[in-house]
């Protein structure tokens, strides 16, 4: 099977997790982390610490007892992980028959979707699938990854998410803020933000904004870029 990837908004969705084991919490969490409007968890025993933290959080529910079919009611996205294969095969089986997005933990055949392994810095994610041949592989390369990209892109992108909307509301054309944009991408910057260097980064801004656009934007980008390092510190 050949995956399609994409990234899914779970803003105002409700979730399920079956089974708050060592693997469910971390789905549980991460869950959490991507702002779903509720979440209920369903496990027979009772909640240890680690999933007892987590049910304070807004929108999080916790149900101990067995998974029952109407649990999935008015559910966007399912995840099962639970020790026993014929309960997951039936979440799986209603899933499909509702048409419920549906992920059965270490069983890619009874899925339809796949959670990639992933490295997060900040609002950068990368994701990496091998469509469930391996995932030492994606273990792996995440490893890689890790190496590879910094803490400095969480930085870059957290100035440019601020800085973005500054340049846009100048009104040039979209081919011009293109242009800066990409200049930016390939400037120093980065180099700047990893070393937090900020008279590098304010250099590196000065030549790649045009002069009209510094001299308008100097006094915000200044206290952007003393606030992104300070609390990158």
């Amino acid at each position: 099977m050949r995956y399609y990837p994409m990234f899914v908004s779970l803003a105002g969705r409700a979730c399920l997790v079956v089974g708050a084991g060592q693997v469910g919490l971390r789905k549980i969490e991460t869950l959490a982390d991507c702002h779903a409007a509720s979440v209920l968890v369903v496990d027979k025993n009772p909640p240890e610490e680690a999933l007892s933290a987590l049910l304070t959080r807004p929108g999080l529910s916790f149900a101990q007892r067995d998974f029952q079919d109407s649990d999935l009611d008015g559910v966007f996205l399912a995840i099962a992980s639970t020790s026993s294969p014929a309960v997951n095969q039936r979440i799986s089986d209603l899933c499909r028959e509702r048409g419920v997005l549906c992920n059965i933990v270490d069983q890619p055949e009874a899925c339809s979707f796949i959670v990639p392994a992933t490295v997060c810095r900040g609002d950068l994610t990368l994701a990496i699938s091998t469509g469930g041949h391996s995932p030492a592989l994606a273990k792996r390369i995440r490893k890689d990854l890790q190496e590879a990209f910094g803490q400095e892109y969480a930085l870059f992108l957290d100035l440019m998410g601020r800085l973005r909307p500054l340049v846009l509301s100048l009104g040039q054309d979209t081919e011009a803020n293109t242009g800066i944009f990409r200049n930016l991408v390939g400037s120093r910057l980065l180099e700047a933000l990893k070393r937090g260097d900020a008279a590098l980064a304010r250099a590196e801004l000065a030549a790649h904004l045009p002069t009209g656009v510094h001299a308008q934007l100097d006094p915000q980008l200044d206290m952007l870029i003393t606030e992104i390092l300070h609390d990158s510190a």
